[in-house]
């Protein structure tokens, strides 16, 4: 894996026996023992995640909100310091370049979440477009994630009420004498915390939230878990579900773009594209046979092309094949035959809605990567 980036906690996932793999330009744990059990873990108790390989930008400043919300779908002034917000960034045609999550620090200073394969685009993106100064923290600043349901009553923090923090909202706190940013957000559909901490003291954080959770079943997890509870909650996963040639209404996300705030990239394409309706929409499928979706395979119906899946997996915590998929809107409605192109075959299948299944996330999860 020559050539890849390792986050502050590597060595903390070999110590674990962390099954390394290339993600995104990231040397990351695909699981530590078996998928199955981190993905249960998850749904059950809690499982603690690095995401540090996700980008992590800081901007600030006078005029920072209204040069953000020339860059970004969503309105930044719905939201107040110690809130955050999922939105989407799109080019010119309305296409997506990245989904992220703002965090509201200040009055105007924010911090932004973008997916780890597109943080360069990214900031090259943001810095031609705007007259801002972004700040890259990326290795200086790790991100970790405690995730499940018995998540606030296992966190080790100090110092905050976690109960008093909101679905999207965080403050700070203070985790193994480190100060720590905690938000409660995550990518599983369960309830869970994101902790923002300085990563010379990540492995210590690492350490003490595994460890005062491990006896009640908190486990470190991989990206395999990751990957099938992100599913499972119908959270869109960007460069498989979406990309610059996918507009917000195709990837159901229509709701994060706001038209009535004014003029921002890409609005005026995206307010055509809301009113002719889009041609194709995403959707969650299920196996109804031991074939599994994966990305790419075509969907057909009547032995007609409808689409094709766009993430897939076999789910654990379910016991049947998952995914979601690209289909022609008359299809794309829940409960409707389909079938998988596997291997020269037809294998049976159905269109569900999503999410295909909801945890103890406090409220209806937006999509996130």
């Amino acid at each position: 894996m020559a050539g890849t980036e390792r986050t502050a906690l590597y060595q903390e996932h070999l110590a674990l026996g962390g099954k390394m793999v290339d993600f995104g330009g990231w040397e990351l744990p695909q699981q530590y023992g078996s998928i199955r059990d981190e993905h249960v873990a998850v749904r059950r108790v809690a499982g603690l995640f690095d995401l540090s390989h996700m980008g992590r930008v800081d901007v600030g400043g006078d005029g920072a909100e209204a040069e953000l919300q020339r860059l970004f779908t969503n309105d930044l002034a719905r939201i107040r310091p110690g809130r955050a917000q999922y939105t989407l960034m799109c080019n010119e045609e309305g296409g997506i370049l990245d989904d992220l999550v703002v965090y509201r620090l200040g009055v105007d200073d924010f911090r932004i979440v973008v997916n780890a394969s597109n943080r360069l685009k990214d900031l090259a993106w943001m810095t031609a477009h705007s007259d801002l100064h972004f700040q890259d923290r990326t290795k200086e600043l790790s991100l970790l994630a405690l995730q499940g349901p018995a998540a606030e009553a296992l966190l080790p923090a100090r110092r905050i009420d976690l109960t008093a923090v909101p679905y999207f909202g965080f403050a700070e706190g203070e985790i193994a004498g480190a100060q720590v940013l905690i938000s409660r957000t995550g990518y599983t559909g369960e309830d869970g915390f994101e902790l923002f901490v300085d990563s010379d003291r990540a492995p210590e954080v690492w350490r003490t939230v595994l460890g005062s959770g491990s006896a009640k079943g908190v486990l470190p997890c991989g990206l395999g878990a990751r990957d099938a509870c992100r599913l499972e909650a119908g959270l869109r996963l960007y460069g498989n579900d979406m990309d610059e040639q996918t507009n917000p209404y195709q990837a159901g996300l229509g709701w994060t773009v706001k038209l009535a705030k004014g003029e921002f990239i890409g609005s005026a394409a995206l307010a055509e594209a809301k009113a002719r309706g889009p041609d194709r929409l995403i959707t969650g499928i299920r196996s109804l046979d031991r074939n599994i979706p994966r990305h790419g395979t075509p969907v057909l119906t009547a032995g007609r092309s409808a689409g094709e899946v766009t993430s897939g997996t076999y789910s654990f915590w379910l016991n049947q094949g998952i995914g979601m998929a690209s289909l022609d809107p008359v299809i794309a409605k829940p409960g409707q035959a389909i079938e998988l192109e596997v291997r020269g075959r037809t294998s049976p299948a159905e269109t569900i809605a999503l999410p295909i299944y909801r945890g103890s996330v406090r409220s209806p999860a937006p999509a996130k990567s």
